[in-house]
């Protein structure tokens, strides 16, 4: 779980495995992963309800924002939060945030789902500054990390959460005036999508290759080079083009090629060869519904009469970000917690409902004279998905079992 160069992580390793409190506040992957799962079921249950005006919620937003904040903010921030947490000792040597501090970063992010759950009750303003509040100050205490390791290169990594600060403050300002908030849920998303070609782009080349070098199979993926580079700034330009004008046909044409290029990219890592590792395999199809998200992106902004604004959508929104962050929590969890990493049938079985959800909700784009129905399918296999998630690795995440 790094990027870039590696400081010392022997003070930081040892600090970990003296933590004598609860086990769950030892590393920041185990609170935040656990609130990620918990929430990714609870707020996709309740969604169709919602939706369809049988189950009233105290929030002041509408039924569709409410839910796509919470999957963004709301899960989304906690895989990320809990991700750099486990990976920020690693690249700098320090201490890893843990005990009270940890508490109290996760407490802020739950309040912030409750602030947004009763918004109507304590008011959009309160809402938004303990909503926002957490990804403020984790972009603060990222920051101070990376400064205090000298561990310049990993800065943009604080920008990018301070950019996922910002555009929760955006949904919660466009909101208000319009009563919806689009270009702030496409801005998110897009963040997240640019973190999935970046790390993910990393650690799935990285991951493949040493299988591959166990498994004594030639040849190894091609590592990050200058035509990566090229193509995330191509892309990043795409997502941009669709934040500001998802109609327009510059950004189809945008959007397709760095669909074409990511799909290059995807090409040279060996996938395939790795196919018997469901860790490894989940990792490239996590990637390859990123890159397919850029295409349904282009295509519905070329031809809307044949490919619904939806469906791009949701091929990022479940596909690369529901299958990817899946992907990253399951491998994290086994690794950080000393057990094998090798996914159980109810772990392949997660990773298939996550597929299902994105067929049925996808379904549900093109043929919308059955959308409530296909809605409750793809709920539905969102929520046996992280269940699944749950019932394996939330004893991992709460129990001390080997390493942390």
């Amino acid at each position: 779980m790094s990027e870039g160069r590696h400081a010392p992580v022997g003070r930081s390793a040892d600090a970990a495995r003296s933590w004598r409190g609860a086990a769950l506040l030892s590393r920041g992957f185990r609170p935040f992963f656990l609130g990620a799962g918990v929430w990714a079921v609870a707020g996709m249950a309740l969604w169709p309800a919602v939706f369809s005006g049988a189950v009233a919620i105290p929030t002041a937003f509408s039924a569709v924002d409410w839910h796509a904040h919470e999957m963004i903010f709301g899960y989304g921030a906690a895989v990320v939060a809990g991700f750099l947490l486990t990976a920020i000792p690693n690249w700098t040597g320090r201490l890893p945030v843990a005990g009270l501090p940890l508490a109290a970063l996760a407490g802020l992010w739950a309040a912030g789902r409750v602030a947004v759950l009763a918004s109507a009750y304590v008011g959009r303003t309160a809402a938004a500054i303990v909503d926002a509040g957490f990804l403020v100050v984790f972009a603060a205490l990222v920051a101070r990390e990376v400064i205090a390791g000298r561990n310049w290169r990993n800065l943009k990594v604080a920008a990018l959460v301070l950019t996922l600060a910002l555009a929760d403050l955006a949904f919660h300002v466009e909101d208000a005036r319009a009563g919806l908030a689009d270009h702030s849920i496409r801005a998110a998303l897009s963040l997240l999508v640019m973190l999935i070609l970046l790390i993910g782009g990393r650690v799935t080349p990285s991951f493949t290759g040493n299988w591959l070098a166990k498994e004594r199979i030639q040849p190894r993926p091609v590592p990050f080079g200058r035509p990566d580079g090229v193509l995330l700034a191509l892309s990043g330009v795409a997502l941009l083009a669709w934040v500001v004008a998802p109609e327009g046909v510059a950004t189809g044409l945008l959007a397709l090629a760095a669909g074409a290029g990511n799909l290059w990219r995807l090409s040279r890592w060996r996938g395939l060869a790795a196919r018997r590792d469901a860790l490894v395999l989940v990792l490239h199809a996590g990637f390859l519904l990123a890159a397919l998200g850029f295409v349904a992106v282009g295509a519905s902004a070329l031809w809307p009469e044949k490919v619904p604004y939806a469906a791009g959508l949701h091929v990022w929104a479940i596909g690369a970000v529901g299958v990817m962050t899946l992907a990253m929590i399951t491998r994290a969890t086994l690794g950080h917690t000393g057990h094998a990493l090798a996914a159980s049938r109810t772990t392949v079985l997660a990773y298939l409902c996550v597929a299902a959800a994105l067929a049925g909700r996808l379904a549900m784009a093109f043929f919308p004279d059955r959308a409530l129905p296909l809605m409750h399918v793809a709920a539905a296999a969102w929520v046996v998905g992280f269940a699944a998630f749950l019932l394996v690795y939330g004893p991992m995440l709460i129990r001390r079992s080997g390493p942390v």
